[in-house]
């Protein structure tokens, strides 16, 4: 039986051709996944994210992944925290939600921790400057990928006028730099009275 978020967004429809969604995890799955995301999280852990939640267990469809996703995005705190919290907490309640976190941001701390203490001391070495630059393009990638994945049921759906609305945000805090939260304040209104009007 599928597990559902306890926190409903206006969820998409789904086509016929997505994948079906494994068994909800038990707790010890949880943790071990999260921390694999943790481990694995070159160039930001969202894209891992959604690799491990949607791609590879598949505990979420695309659809539901979008619409977590954009709950966790206006929330106050780090989007992917909140996603932990939040997916964990409709799972397996109160303590799928602290080892969901605990695995998110155990491992990584330990690592960072680490690697600060490294930095601190060969971070002013050339070789490991140009490093850092070569990261950071491989980052950017990962992103842009996991932004491109993300658009799929937009583009499946055929929903041209929350594309256009994605086309808008970029455009409006990408290109032309306007305020992030009065671009948001406007537009995140209307892309809700849009997605519930073609539901009615």
């Amino acid at each position: 039986m599928r597990a559902k978020l306890s926190v409903q967004i206006m969820s998409q429809p789904t086509s016929d051709a997505a994948p079906k969604p494994a068994e909800p995890p038990t707790v010890l799955e949880l943790f071990i996944a999260f921390a694999i995301i943790s481990l694995s999280g070159f160039g930001g852990v969202l894209y891992w994210s959604r690799r491990m939640l949607v791609d590879q267990r598949k505990w979420m469809t695309p659809a539901e992944f979008n619409d977590a996703y954009a709950l966790c995005q206006i929330l106050p705190g780090p989007t992917i925290v909140n996603l932990s919290v939040v997916f964990g907490r409709s799972i397996r309640g109160l303590p799928g939600a602290a080892v969901a976190l605990i695995g998110l941001i155990g491992p990584g701390m330990v690592i960072v921790i680490f690697f600060a203490f490294l930095y601190s001391i060969f971070g002013t070495i050339e070789a490991l400057q140009r490093m850092l630059t070569g990261v950071a393009a491989a980052a950017a990638g990962l992103v842009i990928s996991m932004t491109g994945k993300m658009a799929e049921p937009l583009f499946e759906e055929k929903n041209w006028l929350m594309c256009a609305m994605a086309v808008l945000v970029f455009v409006t805090i990408g290109l032309l730099r306007w305020p992030i939260w009065w671009v948001l304040l406007v537009l995140i209104p209307l892309s809700i009275a849009i997605a519930w009007r073609e539901r009615q």
